[in-house]
């Protein structure tokens, strides 16, 4: 592995749980404002799959973007990480968002998505074609899925084949937001 590789993290790896405080602060609005990011694709009375939500950084604007009718459900790989969202979710009495335990094969959801972010995370998915199959399954007709990567752990060429696995599979990029720090795209079954 290269230098740059190591000093970058570009190697597989999942974020431990312990850590994920560092991007739920408010200096991280300069950069990532999770309204100006995500306003254009969500509305009021959605229902929102946010894969990787760490403590909560976007999961609770999307809350308050989706209203009392929509529903935010929050699914992540590391327990200890949504037994701390969830203590954030009951203190804010956020009634719309519920906490699910991925076990990495299936979502184990019943529901349909109008939304799905995977911000920052789709580089930590150990089997890629197991979850694109499941992003499918999960996602409504003309919904959108956010995908964003950071720029500084995932090269261009590495984006661009995750990518390429997601066309494989039916999916399209109907966009190419521009995210501070981050490569994006928006896709559609």
């Amino acid at each position: 592995m290269s230098i740059i590789n190591k000093i970058f993290s570009r190697e597989k790896h999942t974020c431990p749980w312990w850590l994920c405080f560092t991007f739920d602060n408010p200096v991280r609005e300069i950069f990532h404002n999770p309204f100006k990011i995500l306003g254009s694709y969500v509305k009021a009375d959605d229902k929102i799959l946010d894969i990787g939500p760490g403590m909560g950084y976007f999961t609770f604007p999307l809350s308050k973007m989706t209203g009392e009718r929509g529903k935010v459900i929050a699914l992540d790989i590391q327990a200890g990480m949504l037994k701390i969202l969830d203590k954030k979710i009951k203190a804010k009495k956020a009634g719309n968002i519920d906490v699910r335990l991925y076990d990495g094969v299936k979502f184990n959801i019943n529901e349909k998505f109008d939304f799905i972010l995977l911000f920052w995370m789709f580089h930590e998915v150990r089997n890629k074609n197991v979850f694109i199959k499941e992003l499918g399954s999960v996602l409504k007709p003309n919904g959108k899925i956010l995908i964003s990567e950071p720029r500084i752990h995932v090269s261009e060429k590495s984006f661009y084949e995750s990518i390429a696995l997601l066309t494989d599979y039916g999916f399209k990029i109907v966009e190419e937001p521009k995210i501070a720090l981050s490569r994006a795209v928006i896709m559609q079954k």
